[in-house]
């Protein structure tokens, strides 16, 4: 006798980590994604990294955001089926930012800082879901990567993007101010590159993990400390990463003749220092936004080379349904927690 079971039914939803509006974070029921525009693929999302963006979401400070939002823009994931020469079953790293290809900046290979950007988990849906559809150019096989690695390595790609900017050099001094995820990013970078670097940041609990994670020595918890002794005569280059006016304008006395100010964080405010000092100095400002593939590939060969601790990074890994009750904690602990992931 011929037994014949039904198929399980496929599944057509999936659960969206969502910010319905500020302070209300939850799972989401959509529609799973069965198909991919033109020059699009479908990723089953692996891991997610979540970000100072994302909290900032929640907190609803946030410029460029409406709600309800699917967060999450630090993504790895497998290729769902072939797309161009992505093999299905491929793991990659995604380029979150989706640039619109005609704009001059577009046309000048800078898709980064496009005048049309559209980053995914801030001004569409993002990734902290089963599957995301993403043009293929933005998917970076990640072999020799972990599922883990690969969804830190955006982040960390910010701090190399603005590093690369800087041109810093074996032997120069460079001061990082603020030393979350990003700042860190590109402390590691800049030292990766040679150079002597300090670390500036208000939080004793944050420059603790960077001695301990990471072995960084030169910590200071004051401007008055970054500029005494040997360090009078200021810094080659200086990356903020504070997302404070006050910090960066602080800043400006601490630079060295013939220095540069790379500012990896954003403000609403405006920023005033004196011109004076600045063209004595012949300071650069550089702004420095999101991170190109070339700094993405930096990242997975420098994770892959094991010059990246991404263990010290991963601070803690959770699962999808643990988030909603843990959302807050998390954003209100930031100065003992450097990355979480969300494992899907």
């Amino acid at each position: 006798m011929n037994i014949v079971q039904d198929a399980p039914a496929a599944t057509t939803k999936m659960l969206c980590g969502t910010c319905v509006e500020p302070g209300q974070f939850t799972l989401r029921e959509y529609d799973l994604p069965t198909s991919a525009p033109q020059g699009w693929a479908l990723i089953d999302i692996s891991a997610v990294g979540i970000c100072g963006t994302d909290y900032h979401i929640f907190e609803g400070k946030h410029p460029f955001l409406q709600y309800p939002r699917v967060i999450g823009h630090e993504l790895s994931g497998i290729v769902h089926q072939d797309a161009g020469e992505l093999k299905a079953g491929t793991l990659v790293a995604v380029n979150p930012y989706l640039s619109c290809g005609d704009c001059r900046a577009c046309q000048r290979g800078k898709p980064n800082c496009c005048s049309k950007i559209e980053v995914l988990g801030v001004h569409r849906d993002g990734g902290l879901c089963a599957r995301i559809a993403v043009p293929i150019g933005n998917l970076y096989p990640a072999d020799g990567l972990t599922e883990i690695q690969a969804a830190m390595v955006e982040f960390l790609a910010i701090g190399a993007h603005a590093v690369r900017r800087s041109d810093v050099t074996k032997g120069d001094r460079v001061l990082v101010t603020g030393a979350g995820p990003i700042g860190l990013g590109a402390a590691l970078f800049a030292r990766l590159a040679g150079a002597e670097v300090h670390l500036l940041d208000l939080s004793a609990a944050r420059l603790q993990l960077a001695r301990e994670k990471f072995g960084f020595t030169n910590l200071h918890q004051d401007v008055d400390s970054a500029a005494q002794g040997p360090l009078a005569d200021g810094f080659d280059v200086i990356f903020d990463a504070t997302g404070n006016a006050q910090a960066i304008e602080a800043g400006f006395p601490l630079l060295a003749h013939g220095s540069s100010y790379v500012l990896v964080s954003v403000v609403k405010d405006k920023i005033s220092f004196e011109d004076a000092e600045f063209h004595k100095r012949e300071t650069r400002i550089i702004g420095s936004r999101n991170a190109l593939k070339g700094d993405f590939d930096q990242v997975m060969q420098a994770m892959r080379a094991g010059d990246i601790d991404t263990e010290a990074l991963c601070s803690e890994i959770l699962a999808l349904d643990a988030l909603p009750d843990r959302f807050r904690s998390l954003a209100n602990n930031r100065e003992t927690l450097i990355k979480v992931v969300v494992k899907l």
